[in-house]
């Protein structure tokens, strides 16, 4: 008797439309063709078990290991780039990130940016993080970090900073000494050449921070499968692999914002709308153990939801059933019949199923693709 059940390739897309690319779909099984199974003639190109076992609506993308926090780092006074700090290296606190006419700009730790000359009578928070790194330098005796007020404490102990360095004793600091940063940082590029006039906001460094992360975009569409503080693993060069979380989704990644590279948004000119993406940023549990390369391909598992214990065929074993619904061939003493189900979660190229003719190691047909 020949079947009129086909095999759901031409409508697979359609089911995992529904299911959000992963996630839970009960189909609604019509059992107008006569009840539960039935038989049908010809074996199957090949099959494969009925298998139970934990099943994971999780995704693998692929992704690039890089650090946090990219920015550009203006020159804060005009004239000459006699000195600039090499890629790749790391500055901390203290340290040169460029000079300019000889004189060296030094990195400062805080959030509020250099934005005005710091003296004797000045109040704010920049005062208050100056503080903080003249204590941590052991430059600030007796300061009280919480107090916002430049005293003459403060016109001592920048002396003293300035003294170690062999500047001249101002008792001040200005955009030309120093750069407040968030934390240490890594050279990731040079915006200017040793020789090049020095431009007051013009970017002399692309620098990032010194912690390793990863980022990968995903359809706008399927963001709802990563979510801020869920587990990861990363799948690293050369075979290893990390653990992590992810820390933030959303924002279109650098390419997609305006439309893209010359603005457009829509992709004209025959290529059709370009999908909409956004980007997602994960932390390693142990950046300091990461030696991979900068911008090096990784690619990362989505943990995703996992069912516990359930049923699972391989989602092309599914069959488009006549009368609606879906089922599967159940290939037993070189005969074949067809199984209704319902269907569950989608994961890794696995479908969850119900049905209560199926049992666990029975042979399931497959097509042959």
């Amino acid at each position: 008797m020949r079947t009129r059940a086909k095999w759901l390739l031409g409508s697979l897309a359609a089911v995992l439309a529904v299911s959000g690319g992963g996630y839970v779909v009960t189909a609604q099984p019509q059992r107008g063709d006569g009840g539960q199974e039935r038989r049908t003639g010809g074996l199957p190109p090949a099959t494969a078990p009925v298998q139970r076992g934990d099943l994971s609506s999780g995704l693998q993308v692929e992704g690039t290991l890089g650090y946090a926090q990219e920015r550009k780092l203006n020159a804060g006074v005009p004239g000459v780039l006699t000195w600039v700090a090499g890629e790749g290296s790391a500055v901390e606190r203290d340290g040169k990130l460029y000079e300019v006419n000889g004189r060296p700009v030094r990195l400062l730790y805080g959030a509020t940016p250099m934005y005005r000359q710091l003296k004797a009578g000045d109040r704010g928070e920049d005062v208050k993080q100056l503080k903080r790194n003249l204590l941590a330098l052991g430059y600030g005796t007796g300061l009280d970090p919480e107090d916002p007020l430049f005293t003459a404490g403060t016109t001592t102990a920048v002396k003293r900073w300035q003294k170690a360095h062999r500047a001249a004793e101002t008792g001040e600091v200005g955009k030309e000494d120093v750069a407040f940063a968030s934390g240490p940082q890594r050279v990731r590029g040079k915006d200017a050449a040793v020789g090049d006039e020095a431009v007051p906001g013009k970017p002399v460094l692309t620098v990032t921070g010194t912690e390793r992360i990863v980022r990968f975009q995903m359809d706008a569409a399927k963001a709802s499968s990563a979510k801020a503080g869920e587990p990861v693993t990363v799948r690293l060069p050369g075979g290893g692999s990390a653990t992590g979380k992810i820390d933030s989704v959303g924002g279109a990644p650098p390419d997609d914002r305006n439309g893209g590279p010359g603005g457009g948004g829509s992709g004209g000119g025959g290529g059709g709308e370009k999908k909409a993406k956004v980007e997602v940023a994960v932390t390693l549990d142990k950046p300091a153990e990461i030696t991979a390369p900068d911008q090096s391909p990784v690619t990362v598992a989505l943990t995703g939801e996992t069912r516990k214990g359930v049923l699972s065929v391989p989602v092309n074993a599914l069959l488009a059933l006549s009368g609606g619904g879906f089922g599967v061939q159940v290939v037993e003493g070189g005969r074949v019949r067809e199984v209704r189900v319902e269907l569950g979660m989608f994961g890794n190229g696995r479908v969850e199923v119900t049905g209560d003719a199926l049992k666990e190691g029975m042979q399931v047909g497959i097509p042959k693709l």
